[in-house]
């Protein structure tokens, strides 16, 4: 390569860094909490893999569904309800037309959003169809001064991935497409 062929190209682009320890977690466009911790975010797909016949010298892999990891987000424990009332509307589902449980739009879609040092918003994990799986107390001592943390775990039918958030982001509107699965629009 020419020295002309150098100077004319243009610079590589710059990457932004995130650090970990900057990001927010939404329900119903609403930032709710700052979590001190979020893992399991994940996907991972089925595989299958077989021998072909003559060819022993690799095999031939098949791909199959998705499987998602489930969410772990813990906090410090705060006057904020939301989580907790979620959780009980799986917990004591209002009864009508003579006993049968029902939970109106008790599924919701999740924005993890990850900042830079600058503020500005990198990235934006959407759990889709997001359902509380599991709630945990923070553990009490009388000779403790440790913060009290308490865990959400969340199920959820698929992640999508944005580059901006809040805001920018579709929520759940508690209906299901014609595909019978939820949506992010």
């Amino acid at each position: 390569m020419t020295n002309a062929a150098k100077t004319n190209s243009p610079p590589p682009p710059e990457l932004n860094y995130v650090t970990a320890n900057r990001f927010y977690v939404e329900m119903d466009t609403e930032i709710k909490a700052s979590f001190s911790e979020c893992q399991g975010l994940s996907v991972r797909f089925k595989k299958e893999t077989f021998s072909e016949g003559g060819a022993n010298d690799q095999q031939r892999v098949l791909i199959g569904p998705a499987e998602f990891g489930d969410v772990t987000l813990k906090r410090g424990l705060t006057n904020d309800l939301t989580f907790l009332q979620w959780i009980n509307s799986w917990l004591m589902p209002q009864l009508i037309d003579g006993n049968r449980p029902e939970r109106p739009h008790s599924r919701r879609n999740i924005n993890i959003l990850v900042f830079n040092q600058a503020g500005e918003t990198m990235q934006c994990w959407t759990l889709i169809g997001a359902v509380p799986i599991g709630w945990k107390a923070p553990s009490l001592q009388a000779n403790s001064n440790n913060g009290a943390i308490e865990e959400l775990t969340l199920a959820h039918e698929g992640i999508k991935v944005f580059r901006t958030g809040s805001g920018n982001v579709p929520i759940h509107s508690g209906e299901r497409d014609a595909s019978n699965s939820f949506s992010s629009h």
